[in-house]
């Protein structure tokens, strides 16, 4: 597993990623939650260390083991699915920070769940994300999150433990002496793709691979965001479509776990912007189910590219953090099934009003599902000029 040095380089790399994730500086005092799974304890124990010492106020909340969700959702009826504690939006209301730490120690155990029941849950808890969201577009809350090596995740993905850590030590560069400042290297290429990016005026992008022949729309007043310190790893540059004009098909040859479900070769056909045909060799009839969660879990709110040459990660993990970062031989593309993000609206984020969300087309949904492309692709940026211009290829941007 994780040595103490690697250890406490993680939670380095996690509190600047939480510091990069907020427009505004941290103040003392500043109340700072960690969620962590009970097999990560060690890490969120140097966490905790970390921030008293910065003078901040950690809360530290510890998730549900496999058997409390699947005793939730097995015997919760509609009003334990939606209860919320008293103080909880007290709470949220003045988070300044979240730091999760996610290590499950099982991902198949709400696989004959239904997922309405999940999706209930998950509804009842937006209002609580949109508090933290609309704190998060004034500066006055940030986020990070990573995954902690664990034998189940490892047993998924085809790998030892040692292997599956070995992934992680990679990926997160704590085999250096100084991570962050490897992380700062990343940070600073990345911003000069996105001012190339965006400054085009780009009409629609098509994306083609053997088995994906899709266009989306950026939209407008929309921005590439990406590796802000939101996830470690992250090496995704994305924005959130106009879901209305996504049109074509889409397909993930990446695998993937969702609540418990294992899908693969998804395959998706949009008209008019919605999933209008969902396939999948494995799963299909559990995706179909999460795509009826709400009217915006069948539509697009995410569009995403990595770029080989940044990501170190090179084998599926059976986690989305890192499966959706993956750098392989080709890179990847991914899209978001449900939410956007509101920090890729160009203009002030305080202005985004969910009418003003709605007239832009930008999705709103109680889930965000990420599905993954891995093959070898070509992405064209169609500009408002009616000019053609590749911006990705063979897994690298063309700037």
């Amino acid at each position: 597993m994780l040595t103490e040095k690697q250890l406490d380089r993680y939670a380095d790399v996690l509190l600047w990623g939480l510091a990069k994730s907020r427009k505004k500086k941290f103040k003392k005092n500043d109340i700072m939650m960690v969620r962590y799974d009970r097999s990560a304890a060690g890490l969120a124990e140097i966490i905790h260390r970390k921030l008293l010492a910065e003078g901040k106020n950690p809360v530290m909340r510890t998730g549900l083991t496999p058997a409390m969700e699947k005793n939730f959702f097995s015997l919760a009826d509609e009003t334990q699915l939606t209860f919320q504690a008293p103080g909880e939006r007290e709470l949220i209301k003045n988070l300044n920070g979240s730091i999760s730490l996610l290590a499950p120690e099982s991902l198949t155990h709400l696989e004959n769940i239904d997922p309405r029941k999940i999706g209930k849950a998950a509804a009842a808890r937006k209002p609580l994300r949109d508090i933290l969201d609309a704190r998060e577009n004034k500066g006055e809350f940030g986020w990070t999150l990573c995954m902690y090596p664990g034998g189940e995740m490892a047993r998924h993905a085809g790998l030892s433990i040692e292997n599956y850590t070995k992934q992680i030590v990679k990926a997160c560069f704590l085999d250096r002496e100084n991570p962050v400042e490897q992380w700062e290297s990343v940070f600073k290429k990345a911003v000069a793709i996105k001012r190339w990016l965006n400054r085009m005026k780009i009409s629609h992008l098509h994306v083609e691979s053997r088995n994906t022949d899709i266009e989306i729309a950026p939209g407008e007043s929309r921005k590439w965001v990406g590796i802000s310190g939101h996830n470690i790893p992250s090496f995704e540059l994305f924005l959130s479509p106009d879901w209305r004009y996504t049109r074509g098909t889409y397909f993930a040859d990446m695998p993937s776990y969702r609540n418990g479900n294992y899908i693969k070769n998804l395959k998706i056909e949009f008209k008019d912007g919605v999933a209008a045909t969902i396939t999948a060799e494995e799963g299909q009839s559990f995706a179909r189910k999460l795509l009826d969660t709400d009217e915006g879990a069948a539509r697009i709110g995410e569009f995403s590219l990595t770029d080989r040459r940044f990501s170190k990660i090179s084998r599926f993990m059976a986690n989305t953090l890192f499966d959706e970062n993956y750098g392989g031989r080709q890179g990847n593309c991914h899209i978001a099934l449900g939410a956007s993000y509101a920090d890729t609206f160009a203009g002030n984020p305080t202005e985004l009003t969910k009418p003003r969300k709605r007239k832009l087309g930008f999705n709103d949904s109680a889930i965000h599902w990420d599905v993954i492309n891995t093959e070898k692709k070509r992405v064209t940026a169609i500009l408002v000029s009616g000019k053609k211009k590749i911006i990705y290829e063979n897994g690298v941007f063309a700037i």
